[in-house]
């Protein structure tokens, strides 16, 4: 299994209320703040601002007039170029667009604006995309979540690739995470409109403390845990399009939810986010698609991803070698020195290896999902994951990380420099995938380096299994972001490729099924072999041979579902589905084995 690791390296370098029947927001008009309108035609469009396949493609994004001072139509254009690249594959020989998924130029209008959960003290971002040929006679909305903690377009391959070219508004939200990040050297942040402004403007997330040095940003640093509204998040959407399709076409008005069909969509952070949103008691759902979810439920064996998270990030660059996959360097010493702190048993590495390895099976861990796992291992995943979700879940201050972390500018050589550039700053919205480190933002250890960062991740890991006021803090966060049940009645299909070694679907996805199954609820469960987390890594050949994309899974559920509204079809059953790797020739369908 050499592949993974050697194409883990190299993708490293290259590189989560109203009623049917009633208007959008009523009762509550100010639920939306900072409105823009824009329009998309003539050489742009709404799903990829112009620069279609070829130019997703293209390996440099695309530049700005000014890189001190990009417009919001560059910003908004390099955006999608990114969150494309992130999230599928688009290499030749991957499929996209050709066996399935469309890059078609769509133009239309966007609607854009701030939204505020109640008793949030930061906005999430809400996006409409209403494209020209919008269906006057199905009437749909297709509303999505972004993945991870991308930015307010961190769904566009999901939702808007499949939505917009079939006449459908798509709605967004960036779930109180996304790239608004906060300069606390310049005292600047992101405007509405994607450029960057100091405190004194109306800002996409702004610290309650503006003091200090270094980065913030609104997932870990807004203080509201922004987890545990997912779900009202992704419903706040969904009424932000309706109230933005009354403005876009008054002659169709008034648009509600008991006259408009409403499917959510989304995957990893989106999919748990549109499962959290399928809880709603009121009838505004009308299907819920989710890929990957990051999902927390009771029992089933379902584990948190703070929990394994903090526990591979000690363990699995021990355990892998036991798999095949190549040591990294300095491996033998840190390994030991884990034995050393009595975090692994054994005299030999030979011995630590193994032991890394039985605790991370006896944790529940599959073989494919560690090999998988050696991406995220490669990619320092683990550490921001853990860093990051601390503070978020413990709702701490970008000064006070119960481990002592912080965030800065770094150079390319990974040392700390004092403030950030005005171009890197004027692009972190475009560029930046939500959770450092990324776009010049890196994770600072207090730890001196002959630590190896062992003493982090151990505080790390502590905060799930110690009783300090931090562990407790941390883990009330965690509890409030549990799932429930979906809504009587309501059609969920769930998507998880066997192989996810990010969010493991024997932590997320089968418990959640079989919670919901056990309650009587209609929950499809497609298991998909050979597939992994990240759709984005297919385009390494190392990784393309060996694994399939999601992607179109997600795609023929949302067309199963939409056929199943319309009144011609069934919804998916069950399956667990036996792909054929593309061993290094270009995808074909027959590859993905779809389900009839």
């Amino acid at each position: 299994m050499n592949i993974l690791r050697h194409g883990a390296c190299a993708a490293a370098i290259a590189l989560l209320s109203a009623c049917a029947g009633v208007p959008a927001s009523s009762g509550n008009p100010s639920m939306f703040s900072q409105q823009r309108t824009t329009e998309h035609r003539d050489g742009d469009d709404l799903l990829t601002a112009g620069l279609g396949l070829e130019g997703l493609r293209a390996m440099l994004p695309p530049a700005f007039a000014d890189a001190d001072h990009p417009t919001p139509a560059e910003l908004r254009r390099r955006a999608l170029w990114s969150n494309w690249r992130g999230i599928a594959d688009l290499a030749p020989g991957g499929g996209y667009g050709e066996v399935y998924g469309s890059v078609a130029s769509v133009p239309g209008r966007e609607f854009s604006a701030f939204a505020q959960v109640p008793g949030a003290t930061q906005p999430h971002r809400v996006l409409l995309q209403v494209p020209d040929a919008f269906d006057a006679k199905k009437r749909c909305i297709v509303v999505a979540a972004s993945s991870g903690s991308r930015g307010i377009h961190g769904a566009i391959a999901v939702a808007g690739a499949w939505g917009l070219p079939k006449g459908c508004a798509v709605a967004y939200t960036d779930k109180g995470a996304g790239t608004d990040y906060f300069d606390l050297d310049a005292g600047q942040g992101i405007t509405a409109d994607g450029t960057a402004a100091a405190t004194d403007a109306k800002l996409a997330f702004k610290p309650g403390a503006t003091s200090g040095t270094g980065v913030a940003y609104k997932h870990a640093h807004s203080q509201d845990n922004p987890e545990a509204d997912w779900g009202r998040h992704v419903k706040q959407a969904a009424q932000f399009a309706l109230e933005s399709l009354d403005e876009a076409l008054p002659a169709q008005a008034p648009f509600t939810f008991g006259n408009t069909r409403v499917i959510a969509v989304g995957i990893s952070n989106g999919g748990g986010a549109v499962l959290r949103a399928a809880e709603d008691g009121d009838d505004w759902l009308d299907a819920v698609v989710a890929g990957e979810p990051n999902v927390l439920v009771g029992g089933h064996g379902a584990r948190n991803l703070f929990d394994y998270s903090s526990d591979a990030a000690l363990l699995m660059p021990c355990a892998l070698p036991q798999l095949g996959i190549p040591a990294m360097p300095g491996l033998e010493a840190k390994c030991a020195a884990l034995a050393v702190r009595g975090v692994l048993a054994g005299d030999t590495f030979e011995a630590r290896q193994q032991d890394a390895l039985a605790k991370l099976r006896a944790g529940g861990w599959t073989d494919a999902a560690l090999r998988a796992g050696s991406i995220s291992v490669a990619f320092d995943l683990w550490r921001a994951v853990g860093v990051g979700y601390a503070s978020a879940y413990g709702r701490y201050p970008h000064d006070a990380h119960p481990c002592g972390y912080r965030y800065s500018a770094m150079n390319p050589d990974l040392s700390v420099r004092a403030a950030a550039t005005m171009a890197e700053r004027a692009a972190w919205v475009a560029d930046a995938s939500g959770i450092p480190p990324g776009a010049g933002v890196g994770i600072i250890d207090p730890q001196a380096p002959a630590d190896m960062g062992l003493t982090g991740l151990q505080c790390l890991r502590a905060l799930w299994t110690a009783d300090s006021a931090d562990a407790r803090r941390v883990r009330k966060g965690i509890e409030e972001a549990r799932a429930g049940l979906p809504r009587k009645g309501l059609p969920v299909v769930v998507i998880h490729g066997t192989d996810d070694g990010l969010v493991p679907q024997a932590f997320s996805s089968a418990p959640y099924v079989a919670m919901a199954k056990s309650a009587g609820r209609d929950v499809r469960y497609w298991q998909v072999r050979n597939v992994q987390h990240f759709d984005a890594f297919l385009g390494f050949p190392q990784y393309g041979a060996f694994y399939l994309p999601l992607l179109p899974y997600v795609y023929n559920a949302l067309d199963r579902v939409d056929a199943h509204l319309d009144g011609n079809g069934s919804l998916p059953a069950d399956a667990v589905i036996s792909t054929i790797p593309r061993a290094g020739k270009p995808l074909a369908g027959d590859n993905l084995a779809m389900p009839r």
